[in-house]
């Protein structure tokens, strides 16, 4: 109900007001009378524990005397709305907010993809030169272990609190961390950088089916569907590759199968562990590394390493030296970087920056190293990843 109140003005002057106020009659009041519900025509009803709301009053004040029987006053009144006004105000510091986080995003991707790049560049660089990959794999989980251990100390990043069980249930993503590491760097040992990460754009076919037939899941038609690129594209590229090796494509088969036992363990061991994306990169390249070192020892051993160091350093000269601690740190950083990019996003916006890292470091490494391409075999990696795109897109 809508009230509204007037007060009019009185049409006589002020002393001529004063004279006939006298002659007016005493104001009398009369009982309202009761209304109830069923007599209004009304879509609710009135309810008393709802409050009304005077809004404004009309008064109609003196007219001339002839016409002057009574003073009335109007008043009107409206009830309480049944629920409260929402009300959506998107204030600046919001929308700022907002900006500043997809802006914090898009430097995370970008930074995730060059770090990739320089990574896979002077790793290949150095195992031309140097094809031991078990040590190039040692040195690079040392140098990120190294690193966090000094960010720790300076109080440059936070000490993780961590305690025997959470080591307890790193150990298994360790172990896969490490085979699929190694395995990846004995790939492209073997073989050109675009092929590996062409052969590596099929882990998601390991996923489904490590899933399905190890975990007993099941997955909507459109993930199976999926599949049938990722795995066409892969086998057309793998067929059509100019420089072939076998123990180069073995190798990115097993890192992608390693990859995806490591992401299973993740997933299970470490619900309701809060350490950050960074600090969990970093205890798990420590484990990896104690893992990895005596393998390493084993399959190729220091006899071998000297070796070899001294004829890489005779034909590259003192740049090689940068070269083994650039491939290091930036394998370190970029996958840090994932890491931390991952506490931020959701798992299909990482899986799909995945993607896109992929695409970036093939392309790349062909300019760079000016890989022979077939226009068959640049087909089947096209192929293979629009299909770990669809599988992106058809898994959420």
């Amino acid at each position: 109900m809508i009230s509204s109140v007037r007060h009019a003005v009185s049409p006589f002057p002020s002393s001529g007001f004063l004279t006939q106020r006298r002659s007016l009659a005493k104001p009398r009041f009369w009982p309202l009378p009761i209304i109830r519900n069923d007599q209004l025509n009304l879509n609710h009803s009135v309810s008393p524990q709802k409050p009304i709301y005077i809004s404004s009053v009309e008064t109609f004040s003196p007219l001339p005397a002839a016409k002057i029987q009574k003073r009335e006053v109007v008043c009107n009144a409206y009830e309480a709305a049944d629920r409260p006004l929402e009300i959506n105000i998107e204030l600046p510091d919001e929308q700022a907010a907002e900006a500043a986080q997809r802006i914090k995003i898009g430097l995370y991707f970008a930074t995730w993809w060059a770090l990739n790049v320089v990574f896979n560049i002077y790793n290949k660089k150095v195992l031309n030169a140097f094809p031991y990959p078990w040590l190039t794999s040692t040195l690079s989980l040392a140098a990120g272990s190294l690193m966090m251990m000094i960010s720790w100390a300076t109080r440059v990043a936070e000490t993780p609190k961590v305690d025997l069980e959470f080591w307890k249930m790193l150990l298994p993503v360790a172990v896969a961390h490490t085979i699929g590491h190694v395995a990846a760097t004995v790939s492209m040992s073997k073989v050109a950088v675009s092929f590996t990460h062409i052969i590596k754009s099929g882990e998601p076919a390991f996923s489904v089916l490590v899933s399905r037939f190890l975990l007993g899941d099941t997955f909507p038609l459109p993930v199976y569907l999926s599949l049938l690129p990722i795995i066409g594209g892969c086998s057309l590229a793998a067929l059509t590759e100019l420089n072939f090796n076998m123990i180069g494509f073995m190798g990115a088969m097993i890192s992608n199968l390693a990859f995806v036992f490591r992401n299973i363990f993740s997933k299970k061991g470490m619900k309701g562990k809060s350490v950050s994306g960074m600090n969990y990169y970093a205890c798990l390249s420590m484990l990896s590394l104690l893992i990895l070192t005596p393998f390493a020892i084993a399959v190729e051993g220091p006899q071998m390493w000297a070796a070899g160091w001294q004829n890489a350093v005779s034909q590259i000269g003192p740049n090689f030296v940068w070269w083994v601690v650039a491939q290091s740190v930036f394998y370190h950083l970029y996958n840090q970087v994932s890491y931390m990019s991952l506490d931020q996003i959701s798992p299909l916006t990482f899986s799909i920056g995945n993607t896109m890292k992929r695409i970036t470091v093939i392309v790349s490494s062909i300019i760079i190293f000016h890989t022979p391409v077939q226009p068959i075999n640049a087909l089947g990696a096209a192929i293979a990843i629009l299909g770990t795109f669809l599988y992106s897109q058809a898994k959420q």
